[in-house]
Formats: structure tokens, C-alpha cells, sequence
């Protein structure tokens, strides 16, 4: 068997944010309690975190390699090709590593079944070098979700595993040429959101479910993406003809900036970790030729 290099994802908990917003537990707790809340609940998402992450540490061979990533690094990690990824938490810190990754295998570790859903974060600590072996013996089954990505005029790229948002980086309006076939169409509005069927669940979901479900929503694995334009508006010279549907492969949304200033593309919520996307720059968005490559369960 080759010798592995692990690497283990997590985000702070809610009590270490905390920590870090008060000064110390204590303060934290006298604000909280002033404001009718307690802490028990974050404590207890606390400790099953940290007791998950010390059974996986403890069950790794001593001849493997391991590394420990807080999710603020990823965007400076530079991953090896043969890394097998454990990100251990919610949901979400699958999201936010698979755009780093170009076909590693992640095995998703859920610390608290009783407060995340557990979609992408589907084995258990205690089971986890096992199922490590499996994938280093090939003896592992995989599930392969469609990401998003965005491609800029110059040269720069975007991926997401849940949506791409392309907006404003305030509330104001997002004003862009977008072009869905050979038409182009000026549209002012509160930005446009591409969804792969991961994330179709989630933001995208709610915006088709207010708008009577009129767009039948991918699936996580199929290879096409839903696009929604965020309340667009509709006049000076702004129309709403394109404001929703579905890209297979072939397909793309071209979209042209109008943005002065503010004009900013990112994946899966993580603001910090843009892309400026100022006057004239141009984007197109649609399926990655990449897949999140999930460990069955």
C-alpha cells in the first residue's frame, strides 16, 4: 500500500468564533446570557467536533502522513494529487474545499448527526481509516457531483460545488449584458445565481420555490446547471426576456459587466475569495469539466 498524505479540513466552531469576537469563554457567556441565550448547544457541536477529529488523528497510522487545514487555508494549500481529503464538519466544508481539488477522493466525516443533515458529510469518525484503506485499495466506491464554473477574459477561473454568484458586492443593483444563445439583453438586477444540482437544494431551491417552481432543478449528479436572475427590473433600457433555465454541457451564460466598481464573482459563499468583475470583463458560466469526487458511504 502507498503511503497516503491525509489531510483534515476543518472550520472554527461556533464557540470559537465566539471566543474570538469576546476575548475569552466567559465574556462571551456574560453577552449571551444578557441577551437570554445560552451557550450549552455550541459547547456540546463543540465537543463532538473536537472528540471526532481526535478519534480520526488517533486512528491514523503512525506511518502516514497527515496534515491539518484550517478552512481559511485552503486558498494557500497547495494539494498533492494522491491527497485523500477528510473534511470534518458540516455540510458545507465539503463545499467549500471542492474547488480546490482536482479529483482527490474526499471522505466527509459528519462529528454531529443530530445537527447537520449529513449530505456530503455521510462516514463516521470511528469508521474512517477503513474506508481510507478502501480508496487506497480500490475497493472504494464514489459518487461524482457536478460542480459550476466560471471562466474570465483574462484567463482567470472559477469553481463552486453549490452556485456561482455574479453581482454587486453591496445591495446595489448589478447592471451586465447577458447572453443566452445568440441574443444579448441589458438587465439590471440583484445578481445572477448558477447552481449545479448540490446546490439546488439550497439557494437556488428557495428562488425557484418562489417563483412556483417553473424550472425543473438538476440533479446532483446530472451534468447541467440552473441560472436564475435575482429580481430583475424591467425598463430604461433593461429588459427580463432571460431570466432562468437550464445549461447542459454545450451551454454557457455569457455575461458582460456594466459595474464601475463593486462588480464581484464567487463560489459557495465565500466572499473572500472573488473575483473582481469590474466594467467590460467577461464571464462564462456553465458545467466544469471537473467533479467532486465524494467516498461512498
Amino acid at each position: 500500500m502507498l503511503v497516503p498524505r491525509i489531510v483534515l479540513v476543518t472550520r472554527p466552531t461556533e464557540i470559537e468564533a465566539l471566543v474570538v469576537m469576546h476575548g475569552t469563554l466567559e465574556q462571551a457567556r456574560f453577552v449571551l446570557r444578557s441577551q437570554g441565550r445560552g451557550t450549552d448547544d455550541l459547547a456540546l457541536r463543540h465537543e463532538r467536533l473536537k472528540g471526532a477529529v481526535a478519534t480520526v488523528m488517533a486512528a491514523l497510522p503512525t506511518a502516514w502522513r497527515r496534515v491539518r487545514l484550517d478552512r481559511c487555508e485552503l486558498n494557500r494549500f497547495v494539494f498533492e494529487n494522491d491527497d485523500v481529503i477528510v473534511p470534518i464538519g458540516p455540510d458545507g466544508l465539503v463545499a467549500n474545499v471542492a474547488k480546490y481539488l482536482e479529483g482527490q477522493p474526499v471522505v466527509g466525516v459528519n462529528p454531529d448527526p443530530s445537527s447537520y443533515e449529513g449530505v456530503l458529510v455521510t462516514h463516521r469518525a470511528e469508521r474512517v481509516v477503513k474506508t481510507i484503506e478502501n480508496v487506497l485499495q480500490a475497493r472504494a466506491g464514489f459518487v461524482e457531483r457536478t460542480m459550476v464554473e466560471a471562466r474570465f477574459d483574462d484567463g482567470q477561473r472559477l469553481l463552486a460545488l453549490n452556485e456561482i454568484y455574479m453581482g454587486h458586492v453591496t445591495h446595489q443593483s448589478a447592471r451586465y449584458e447577458l447572453s443566452f444563445g445568440d441574443s444579448w439583453e441589458r438587465q439590471s438586477s440583484s445578481g445572477i445565481i448558477v447552481a449545479s444540482g448540490t446546490g439546488a437544494t439550497g439557494w437556488a431551491r428557495s428562488i425557484d420555490r418562489e417563483r412556483g417552481n417553473v424550472i425543473p432543478l438538476p440533479a446532483p449528479l446530472d451534468r447541467r446547471v440552473a441560472y436564475f436572475v435575482r429580481e430583475a427590473f424591467p425598463g430604461s433600457g433593461f429588459k427580463v426576456e432571460h431570466t432562468g433555465g437550464l445549461l447542459d454541457e454545450a451551454q454557457h451564460l455569457i455575461v458582460r459587466s456594466e459595474m464601475n466598481e463593486g462588480g464581484v464573482v464567487f463560489g459557495d459563499g465565500i466572499e473572500d475569495d472573488r473575483v473582481d468583475f469590474g466594467w467590460g470583463t467577461t464571464a462564462r458560466v456553465g458545467v466544469a469539466d471537473e467533479r467532486l469526487r465524494l467516498v461512498a458511504a
